[in-house]
């Protein structure tokens, strides 16, 4: 009677799949935003507001003029000369080692960040400057390490591997892999899988893979949060849907990765993401940091991403990473010189 009844089921779901058009490749929920595929969130738009623009949104007209005004990679110029990326030097240019990458290599968009049909000046929308609300005393020890005259220069401390940044070292692309996933140079790809226990999330750049475990509700996702003392990169993420939106609450990031991180937060913070299907080429994504510790208050970002060519690129980092025995061998010359 148990088998008749499955079977019976089973068929009767059938029917109704050839009725209502199903699809095979994931049986959808209408509560369940549907993220499958290859998504971009490549833009010219910064977390933060630049200086003198007060607006969050503009024009398709300002959009434009202000996108070819854009430094990119700490190099200003913007794409006003015409020869692609930034002004950024030719190969064997004599500035070429002195400026970070040439055009060749960048590929951040050519557009200011377009969200719900409209041109953004910076991620953040809460607060409404556009600016990170930091505390100027933070109650903790945390301090951010910036690695930014060093990606300009090449001059740094290579004491040993361990001073490099996270990015550097092939471990992990800090500001892409999340929690708060935002553009940057190149590879600004992302690929997502929904099973009804997961989403995973490949990042391009590095291939990072976030792996969310998906519960049937807040309560229930944090009562199954891993230990304290596992310090993961990407940190302790747990997901699960309301209404139209998958939520992603993340909590206890390795501080390493948190030190390097425009997205900081202490142990006792956290980051929550939404991720919503605005459109059948558009995922808004929205994420809300949170942490007494660093902030004056709780501060929100927005960005999109938009439908890819439906192709993830390798990133050989580690398999073709001769930077590191070069910038660890140069320094050990220079200081045997200096002896």
């Amino acid at each position: 009677m148990t088998a008749l009844l499955k079977n019976s089921t089973r068929i009767a779901s059938l029917l109704l799949c050839t009725v209502l058009g199903c699809s095979g490749v994931q049986a959808q929920n209408t509560a369940r935003p549907d993220l499958e595929g290859v998504w971009s969130n490549a833009s010219l738009t910064n977390l933060t507001r630049r200086s003198g623009v007060e607006s969050l949104v503009v024009s398709p007209e300002e959009a434009v003029v202000m996108a070819a005004r854009v430094p990119i990679g700490g190099i200003e110029g913007g794409f006003d000369d015409g020869d692609g990326v930034n002004n950024t030097p030719e190969a064997a240019a004599d500035d070429f080692g002195s400026r970070a990458y040439n055009n060749f290599w960048v590929d951040p968009g050519s557009s200011l960040a377009l969200v719900k049909g409209e041109y953004r000046t910076s991620y953040i929308v809460n607060p409404e400057n556009g600016l990170v609300p930091r505390l100027e005393n933070p109650t903790t020890d945390y301090r951010r390490t910036n690695f930014g005259s060093r990606y300009l220069t090449g001059i740094g401390n290579a004491d040993g591997p361990e001073a490099l940044p996270l990015s550097e070292r092939c471990i992990l692309s800090e500001g892409k892999a999340g929690p708060a996933m935002q553009s940057g140079l190149y590879n600004n790809t992302y690929q997502f899988v929904q099973t009804n226990d997961y989403v995973m999330i490949d990042v391009e750049q590095m291939h990072d893979a976030r792996i969310i475990p998906i519960f049937a509700s807040a309560i229930e996702a944090r009562a199954n949060r891993r230990p304290e003392v596992l310090q993961q990169y990407m940190g302790d993420s747990v997901g699960w849907y309301e209404g139209d939106a998958l939520v992603v609450e993340t909590i206890n990031v390795n501080p390493q990765q948190m030190q390097q991180s425009s997205t900081a937060i202490t142990k006792n913070g956290r980051i929550t993401e939404r991720f919503t299907r605005y459109s059948d080429t558009e995922i808004v994504y929205r994420f809300t940091v949170e942490d007494s510790d660093l902030y004056s208050q709780a501060w929100t970002a927005e960005l999109s991403f938009h439908t890819s060519d439906g192709h993830l690129y390798e990133y050989a980092c580690h398999e073709g990473n001769y930077s590191m025995p070069g910038t660890l061998a140069g320094a050990r010359r220079l200081e045997a010189e200096q002896k």
